[in-house]
């Protein structure tokens, strides 16, 4: 069994100026970043296709971004791998007092304050926000990523500004909110002012992930499931089209349509 250490081995060979990769060698930290949106990515669709074999080797392809990073990093004199474990760790130690209560590891199990998960939740917000001050942030905001995906990104920017009272206190008026959001962007689309059509479906889908939010469900995982459904469904219309000797380009909406409905019917 190959070990951490061989791994950061393999990476310091691949980066060396004589004997090691041409392509690694032609890298930095912009240029691997679509690579490492892509691992992060295969190893969420290893989870959700339940395969375990997959996600150890997924696992590794995200693991190897971290080093490959940490080794641009240490060439550069800023930081090295051994940085980037002792960061996180002492992040998770001072975030976690309900286990480690003296910040450090020999202290776990020793805490006798049990708490709930909520008073966990808003343990670690008043921490993150004594963090964030420290950074000498402008905005409890400015740490949320702009490179999130659309979806998440409203998430976690509504979460955030929940922690502080900025937000609705029922669900009804989060529906209010989206039938508001619906009627103005029907206006907008009378006008076919395709700007402020563009900016009414923004405020429309930033109102439906807020109700995803307090309804504890995540929007990406919502979008994907309605995803996966249309191709399944979609699949059904090809096959049934293909059954019946119909190219799906020849057919009429209303066949089409047709297939849809039997796909829904046959619970698909």
């Amino acid at each position: 069994m190959h070990s951490l250490d061989d791994l950061l081995q393999l990476m310091r060979d691949l980066r060396h100026p004589e004997h090691g990769c041409p392509w690694d060698l032609q890298q930095d930290h912009a240029s691997i970043v679509p690579h490492t949106l892509e691992e992060a990515y295969e190893v969420a669709d290893a989870i959700e296709r339940n395969d375990t074999n997959d996600l150890r080797q997924e696992l590794g392809d995200l693991l190897f971004q971290v080093v490959f990073y940490s080794q641009l990093s240490a060439e550069q004199k800023d930081f090295d791998f051994n940085d980037v474990v002792d960061a996180i760790t002492s992040k998770l130690l001072r975030r976690h007092p309900h286990v480690f209560p003296d910040g450090t590891l020999s202290s776990a199990g020793v805490a006798e304050l049990k708490l709930t998960e909520a008073e966990i939740k808003r343990n670690w917000e008043t921490i993150k926000q004594q963090e964030r001050r420290e950074k000498t942030q402008h905005s409890i905001t400015d740490d949320v990523p702009r490179a999130l995906p659309a979806l998440t990104r409203a998430n976690k920017l509504q979460r955030r500004v929940a922690h502080v009272g900025f937000d609705w206190t029922e669900t009804s008026e989060v529906i209010a909110k989206i039938r508001e959001e619906v009627d103005e962007l029907e206006e907008a689309l009378a006008n076919e002012d395709q700007a402020h059509i563009t900016e009414e479906l923004g405020d429309l889908l930033f109102t439906c992930v807020n109700l995803a939010r307090r309804k504890e469900i995540s929007p990406e995982a919502a979008l994907n499931g309605c995803n996966e459904k249309f191709v399944r469904r979609f699949k059904y219309i090809e096959q049934s089209a293909a059954a019946q000797g119909k190219a799906l380009a020849e057919m009429t909406l209303e066949e089409l349509d047709a297939g849809w409905d039997a796909a829904k019917e046959a619970g698909l």
